[in-house]
């Protein structure tokens, strides 16, 4: 049995967690094109060697960060996102579209 640790919950068994992904910098949503924008969301490096991704604890939704060794499966450690944010991204939401009257 693979146990995480995870920084909320403590030491658990690996499935009650989901992956979410690598951890990469987001571009800006409102001057990017696009081709950038579908590059951030639906590609990932997949490279071998350490990388930061994202979890979550499927019991308490608590998303986190893992370091983790992508050829041996090690995970090096895992801490809260507040070591890395410090703020939150607020996007804007769209204009409401204008009425055409005949």
């Amino acid at each position: 049995m693979k146990i995480m640790p995870c920084p909320l919950n403590g030491p658990r068994n690996i499935s009650e967690f989901t992956y979410g992904g690598e951890l990469k910098s987001m571009p800006d949503p409102a001057t990017c094109s696009d081709g950038e924008w579908a590059d951030y969301v639906f590609n990932s490096e997949n490279r071998a060697g350490i990388v930061i991704e994202w979890w979550m604890h499927n019991a308490s939704s608590y998303w986190f960060l893992a370091e983790r060794h992508t050829v041996s499966d090690e995970i090096l450690r895992t801490f809260d996102p507040k070591e890395i944010f410090n703020r939150r991204v607020d996007f804007a939401a769209p204009a409401p579209a204008k009425e055409v009257s005949a």
